[in-house]
């Protein structure tokens, strides 16, 4: 098959997905996430909220890395600064966080743009390495900046307040968190219906081709960080309302790793592939420990063999999906549709 062969079938099946088809699995989802504080326990609601904060940040990276090819290992720093703005705001000054939310996302969304700076003159490994540096001054700033950040013992966060509602639980925080990332989720799929989200693929494709066509790269380049950042910031804001405390180690660089893990086994340049790599990487740790559990009274040595398993885990993950599958888990998905023909929704 010819790329433009390709291109158009490609087309043919998003056509064939925007349909009653995709409407309809939409709404699916959204029954799904209204049932399910219903029927979940404690432990689910907890892992779902976890997920729903790891699908946001993920989205954002996907924006920047998947969509823009801009490779980038700071989005844990990006967090961090979202989630100490939230803290510093909301304990010392009291700011309510419909107003907390969106100051951490710009305050992220500045250093963004700071740490994007460089990417007209550098690019691919380069670009990495310069936010993996801005990573690690982040991290230093969190630990050292006693006045502002407390330092190692990091900052207590009160809950959530909408209106005289206090979200003190992980079941209340439910709402809020869903809410956010559906909002995320789909503002992310609709800017590539945008010239904003066209030129952002465009840079991706080809940068100098994208130059000539009358994009300023710079100033494209940095919009993306930018959005990636805010994503980031707002994801950091929900995580420390979530846990109610941020220190220097709730953003480590490992963190940054395992976003970037997950677009790739979601499938980069893909908002589903985001979704899918951010839920599929949270569970894994989970699997893991469900596992060790069962194994512990048959081994007791289980948990001291498997407990470092999880970064082999996340590694290993990465290599299989860029050899086998480097589309990830959204065209896997899209394969599995395609093969059962639009079932049961066909008319």
């Amino acid at each position: 098959m010819r790329i433009g062969d390709a291109k158009t079938s490609y087309i043919a099946d998003e056509m064939i997905f925007d349909t009653p088809v995709r409407r309809a699995w939409f709404a699916v989802l959204i029954v799904a996430i209204l049932v399910f504080p219903l029927i979940g326990n404690d432990y689910t609601i907890y892992l779902a909220c976890l997920v729903a904060i790891n699908v946001i940040s993920a989205t954002g990276l996907n924006i920047l890395t998947g969509f823009t090819g801009q490779i980038s290992l700071g989005q844990a720093a990006f967090m961090g600064i979202g989630g100490y703005t939230v803290a510093v705001l909301a304990s010392r000054w009291g700011v309510p966080f419909i107003l907390t939310l969106p100051l951490a996302g710009l305050a992220s969304a500045a250093f963004g743009v700071l740490v994007g700076l460089p990417s007209l003159r550098v690019k691919g490994l380069y670009l990495a390495i310069a936010t993996l540096a801005a990573s690690v001054i982040a991290h230093f700033v969190f630990a050292h900046w006693d006045p502002v950040t407390g330092g190692i013992g990091g900052l207590q966060v009160p809950p959530a307040d909408l209106f005289g509602l206090v979200l003190g639980d992980d079941r209340s925080m439910y709402w809020l968190i869903m809410g956010v990332a559906v909002i995320a989720c789909m503002g992310a799929r609709n800017l590539f219906r945008t010239r904003v989200g066209r030129a952002f693929i465009a840079i991706r494709d080809r940068d100098i081709s994208a130059e000539v066509l009358g994009i300023d790269l710079l100033r494209w380049k940095l919009y993306a960080f930018a959005l990636s950042s805010f994503y980031a910031g707002v994801a950091g804001g929900l995580f420390a309302y979530f846990f109610r405390v941020v220190t220097p180690e709730s953003f480590p660089l490992t963190m940054s790793i395992f976003f970037l893990a997950a677009i790739i086994v979601g499938g980069m340049g893909s908002i589903l592939g985001g979704i899918l790599g951010a839920i599929f990487m949270t569970l894994v740790p989970e699997a893991l420990r469900f596992v060790t559990t069962m194994v512990t009274p048959f081994y007791p040595q289980a948990p001291v063999v498997l407990s470092p398993m999880r970064e082999v885990i996340f590694g290993l993950l990465i290599v299989l999906f860029l050899i086998f599958e480097p589309h990830g888990l959204a065209e896997m998905w899209r394969r599995l549709r395609r093969f059962f023909h639009l079932w049961p929704f066909r008319t």
